[in-house]
């Protein structure tokens, strides 16, 4: 597995500080964020300027380009994003599945818009993750295996995150080993028992919540998952660099342990 982290947690700095002290906490690659109102890092209406910038700090802190976070399924955003990929570099689209969660017909619409986004990835040659997120569509284990069902193109895959189905009621071990076969993409962090949110950026990181991060891992390493495991910690937009340095480090240091425990590093 490659260890990198989304540079949403950086997302109040610009997007050198974000390469400059991941690569220095010993970072595999990153996932570029595309995410408007966390960060102003890949800025979609603005890719051509921002592409060759991209490309020049990966060469230059020597990071994987693993992913992007792209939350719209608006077709015209993604298309421009998968073109800013191809350009860049950049193999794997994460975005989120929309809709409203208990809502049938609402999940049905977001099968069907993913659907015909696999079509576009599969035109670009790069692959579309969708994950299960609180109060989407797509926001558990049995929906996202009606996603898996539904969608069989290889340009799509399932991108797991253990905190959203931590606090939707479910065992995160057991949610990975149920997907893991369409699994290309795993964003992580923690979380502690009884919030509704995410917690403070702090409580995410790997070590300070209580999701089974070492079982979580272990499943995925046992199924022979070599793809990205990246950090994924939001709301640190206030925080200053020497705070987020720390949550980077700290959640480093603790995906490297659980790697080392399940004897995939």
């Amino acid at each position: 597995m490659k260890l990198g982290a989304n540079t949403v947690l950086f997302g109040g700095h610009d997007m050198e500080t974000a390469f400059k002290y991941l690569a220095m906490a010993g970072y595999d690659g990153v996932e570029v964020s595309a995410i408007n109102g966390m960060s102003e890092h890949l800025v979609i209406e603005r890719w051509r300027e921002i592409a060759p910038q991209v490309k020049r700090l990966a060469a230059d802190y020597d990071l994987e380009l693993l992913a992007m976070e792209q939350p719209s399924r608006d077709p015209q955003v993604m298309e421009e994003a998968m073109q800013a990929a191809v350009e860049i570099g950049i193999p794997i689209i994460n975005c989120g599945p929309g809709g409203k969660t208990g809502d049938e017909a609402s999940l049905t619409e977001s099968i069907d818009a993913l659907g015909k986004l696999a079509q576009m990835a599969e035109r670009y040659g790069v692959t579309l993750c969708v994950k299960a997120h609180i109060g989407h569509s797509v926001h558990d284990t049995p929906t996202t295996l009606k996603v898996m069902e539904a969608i069989s193109s290889p340009a799509f895959g399932i991108d797991m995150d253990p905190s959203h189905i931590f606090r939707s009621g479910e065992n995160p071990v057991e949610a990975i080993a149920a997907v893991v076969s369409r699994v290309k993409h795993v964003h992580i962090r923690d979380c502690l028992k009884g919030l509704t949110g995410p917690g403070k950026p702090e409580e995410q990181a790997n070590g300070r919540g209580d999701i089974d991060l070492v079982g979580y891992i272990r499943t995925l390493h046992e199924a022979g998952y070599t793809g990205p495991l990246d950090l994924e910690v939001i709301g640190a937009k206030d925080h200053s660099v020497e705070q987020c340095a720390v949550i980077a480090a700290e959640a480093r240091g603790h995906m490297q342990a659980c790697l080392q425990a399940c004897g995939a590093r």
